[in-house]
C-alpha cells in the first residue's frame, strides 16, 4: 500500500490554492474574494468563478512537473553537458524520491481542491432557467480526472479518495488504491453526466507585463484567455477510455467534443520559400516550386503564440513575471531566456541560450528528415492535381527546434514555450489519439484519412470497391468504414457533414500537400511501415488486417512525434501504446514492451524498460 504525506494534503485541504489571496497580490488568477476553503459559502452564484480560478493556479503548480516527466523519459529528447542531474536521471530511468520532478504532490493538492468544491458546491442555483454551477462544477470533475489520470501515468496504482481532506483523521482514513482501469471506472459515471457541457468562460486576464528591452514593447501585456485554460469534459472521457482500451467509447466522447466545439484540422502550412528555409534548404528547392494558400490558412508556428486561437484546446498559461503569478522553467531549459529584462526583443537572439539543457534526439530528427515534401509545381496543366515531392523531410522540426546562432555558435532552440503557454490538448492532438481509438476499433483507413485528406465529404466521392478511378479523394477508405463514419463516430452523417467540411489531413502540416491519389498513399506508407517493422524487429508479417492495424498504429505514434514534440505527452504516449499492442497479442503479450524499449535503447536506461513495474516513478 502507498502511503501519503498526512500534512501535505491536510494543508492542501485547508485553504484552497490561489483563492484566499492576500490584499497585495496581482496574481494572473487573483479574485476579488478573500474567502477561506474553511468557510466556503459556496451557495453563492459568483463564487463558483474564484474556487475554479484557485484550481487552476494548482495546474500552473503542475505544469513543469508534466513536461518533464512526459518528454525526458521519451524518445523524442537527449541529454547534453549543460543538462542538470534531475533531468538526465529521468532520462536515463535512475530517478529516485529525491527527483524534483517526482511529487505526487502537485496532483493530489489539486484533486483535494476539486473534491472539496464537488462536495459543497450547491448546483442547484439558477438564473432563470439556467443552472448556473454546472460549468465549474462539470470543469472540477474534469480536472479531477485528469490529475489522476497523470498519477496513474507516473505511478501506476495510487491513493484514490473524493472526499476532500480536512483532517488528521480523514487522512490516517485513506485505503483506497485505483490504477488507471479503476480510476475510469469510478470517475467517468460522473463525467458522463456533463458531456457536452461548455467550459467557463471568464473572458481574458492579465498575465503580466512581459519583459523587454526595447521601449515600443515595454507595455505589451501578455493576456489569458480564461477559455482555453479550461479542460473539457469529453475529452477527459476520451483520454480515460483510450487508456484502458475501450476504442469505441473513447472515439465517440473525441467525437462529441469535435461536433459540439465544431473543430477541424485547420490548414497549419509552413512556408518552405521564407528566408529562413531557402537559407538553410539552398539550392535542394525545386524551381517550379511555390506556396499557395488562403485567407483560412495559417502559419503553422503561429499556434504557439500568445494569444492564439489556432489549434489550441487548453493550456496552462504561466505568468509573464514573478510578480503576477507562477512562473516557468520550461522556455529556459529548452534554450530560450522568456523572463530576460536585458535581452533584447522577444525574438532577438541575445534571449536564445546556448546553455539549453534538452536537445532533441537522434532518432526525433531522423524521423523527421525521412518524410517527404509534396508539393503542386507552378505552370501545371491539365484535369488532375499535379503532385511532385521533394526530400526536405517534415519542415515542423526546422521551426519547432529553430536553427539559430549566438556568439559564432549555432545551434536549435525549442521555440513551443517561447510565451510561456504550456499546451495539454490541442485539435491536432484530440485528432490523433482519435484515430489511434478508430485504428484499433478495426478501421485502418479511417484513421489514415485523418492523417491524409481529412475526414471531411471529399471522401464520398469514392469508396474503394476494387476498381480503377482518377477521383482524387478516398480510394483506400472501404465500404464498412464509410458506414462506420455515418453511424458509429458520424463525422458523415446528414446531420455532421457539414460541420466537418474542410477538414484538412494532419500530416500536410509539416509535409505539405498530402491530399488526393497521388501523394501520402495508404498503401505506400504502409507498406513501407511494414518493411520496416520487419526487417528492426524480425516480425511475422503475413498482410493481414491486423498486421495493418498495427503498423498504422505506429504510423499514428509518428505523427505524434511529428506533430506534438515536446508538449509534454511523448512518454504517455508511448506506454498507452505499448499497452494497446500488449493488449492485443498479435506479437506476443509482450510484444508492446519490447517496441517500447527498442524505441528508449538510445538513452541507455538503468532499468528493464521490458519490464511495465520499471515504467513508474517512485511515489513520494
Amino acid at each position: 500500500m502507498i502511503t501519503i504525506n498526512i500534512k501535505k494534503y491536510l494543508a492542501v485541504g485547508l485553504i484552497l490554492c490561489g483563492i484566499a489571496v492576500t490584499a497585495g497580490c496581482e496574481d494572473m488568477f487573483e479574485t476579488d474574494s478573500n474567502r477561506q476553503i474553511f468557510d466556503p459559502a459556496l451557495d453563492q452564484k459568483t463564487d463558483s468563478m474564484f474556487y475554479t480560478l484557485g484550481i487552476l493556479k494548482g495546474l500552473q503548480m503542475a505544469a513543469d512537473q508534466y513536461v518533464m516527466t512526459g518528454e525526458m523519459r521519451g524518445d523524442l529528447v537527449a541529454t547534453n553537458q549543460y543538462t542538470e542531474i534531475d533531468l538526465r536521471h529521468l532520462a536515463d530511468f535512475s530517478a529516485d524520491v529525491t527527483n524534483k520532478y517526482d511529487s505526487a504532490y502537485v496532483y493530489y493538492r489539486i484533486i483535494n481542491n476539486c473534491n472539496y468544491y464537488i462536495a459543497h458546491r450547491d448546483t442547484s442555483l439558477r438564473t432563470g432557467s439556467r443552472q448556473v454551477a454546472i460549468p465549474e462544477y462539470a470543469e472540477a470533475l474534469a480536472v479531477r480526472a485528469w490529475a489522476y489520470m497523470q498519477l496513474a501515468k507516473n505511478y501506476g496504482t495510487v491513493p484514490f479518495y473524493t472526499d476532500p481532506l480536512v483532517s488528521i483523521e480523514d487522512a490516517n482514513s485513506l485505503k483506497d488504491s485505483k490504477d488507471m482501469r479503476g480510476i475510469c471506472d469510478a470517475l467517468a459515471p460522473e463525467l458522463i453526466k456533463f458531456s457536452g457541457t461548455p467550459v467557463p468562460d471568464y473572458g481574458s486576464t492579465s498575465a503580466g507585463e512581459l519583459n523587454s528591452s526595447e521601449d515600443s514593447e515595454r507595455k505589451a501585456e501578455k493576456t489569458v484567455s480564461t477559455r482555453r485554460a479550461m479542460i473539457p469534459v469529453d475529452l477527459v472521457l476520451g483520454d480515460l477510455y483510450l487508456e484502458t482500451h475501450q476504442y469505441e467509447l473513447a472515439a465517440r466522447y473525441y467525437f462529441n467534443f469535435l461536433k459540439v466545439n465544431r473543430w477541424t484540422i485547420r490548414r497549419a502550412y509552413i512556408d518552405v520559400m521564407d528566408t529562413y528555409f531557402m537559407r538553410i534548404f539552398d539550392d535542394k528547392l525545386p524551381t517550379s516550386m511555390s506556396m499557395s494558400v488562403t485567407s483560412d490558412d495559417f502559419r503553422w508556428q503561429s499556434i504557439f503564440s500568445v494569444g492564439s486561437d489556432n489549434d489550441i484546446v487548453t493550456y496552462i498559461p504561466m505568468a509573464a513575471n514573478k510578480l503576477r503569478g507562477v512562473v516557468t522553467e520550461l522556455p529556459r531549459y529548452f534554450g530560450y531566456d522568456f523572463y530576460s529584462t536585458t535581452g533584447g526583443s522577444a525574438n532577438s537572439n541575445e534571449r536564445f541560450l546556448l546553455e539549453r539543457q534538452i536537445s532533441a534526439s537522434d532518432s526525433y530528427v531522423a524521423l523527421s528528415d525521412a518524410q517527404t515534401f509534396y508539393y503542386t509545381p507552378t505552370g501545371a496543366t491539365g484535369g488532375a492535381t499535379v503532385v511532385r515531392t521533394a526530400e526536405l523531410g517534415d519542415l515542423r522540426r526546422l521551426l519547432t527546434m529553430q536553427q539559430v546562432s549566438k556568439n559564432d555558435s549555432a545551434f536549435s532552440v525549442m521555440i513551443k514555450f517561447n510565451n510561456a503557454n504550456i499546451p495539454i490538448y490541442r485539435t491536432a492532438g484530440v485528432y490523433l489519439r482519435l484515430a489511434e481509438a478508430i485504428n484499433r476499433m478495426g478501421y485502418p483507413d479511417a484513421a489514415f484519412a485523418i492523417l491524409k485528406d481529412g475526414i471531411n465529404e471529399d471522401l464520398l466521392l469514392y469508396v474503394a470497391q476494387g476498381d480503377s478511378t482518377d477521383l482524387e479523394f478516398g480510394r483506400y477508405i472501404q465500404p464498412a468504414t464509410l458506414d462506420m463514419l455515418r453511424t458509429t463516430v458520424p463525422f458523415l452523417s446528414d446531420e455532421n457533414i457539414a460541420r466537418f467540411e474542410g477538414n484538412w489531413g494532419i500530416h500536410s502540416r509539416g509535409c505539405n500537400y498530402t491530399q488526393g491519389v497521388q501523394a501520402y498513399r495508404m498503401h505506400d506508407i504502409v507498406g513501407k511501415k511494414l518493411e520496416e517493422l520487419k526487417q528492426k524487429q524480425g516480425l511475422p508479417v503475413t498482410g493481414t488486417k491486423r498486421d495493418t492495424i498495427n503498423a498504422v498504429e505506429d504510423i499514428i505514434c509518428d505523427e505524434m512525434a511529428l506533430e506534438l514534440a515536446f508538449e509534454g505527452n511523448r512518454f504517455g504516449d508511448l506506454t498507452r501504446i505499448a499497452r494497446h499492442k500488449n493488449a492485443d497479442g498479435l506479437y506476443g503479450a509482450d510484444y508492446g514492451s519490447q517496441w517500447l524499449a527498442d524505441k528508449l535503447a538510445y538513452k541507455n536506461p538503468v532499468v528493464n524498460l521490458r519490464e511495465e513495474k520499471n515504467w513508474y516513478l517512485p511515489f513520494k
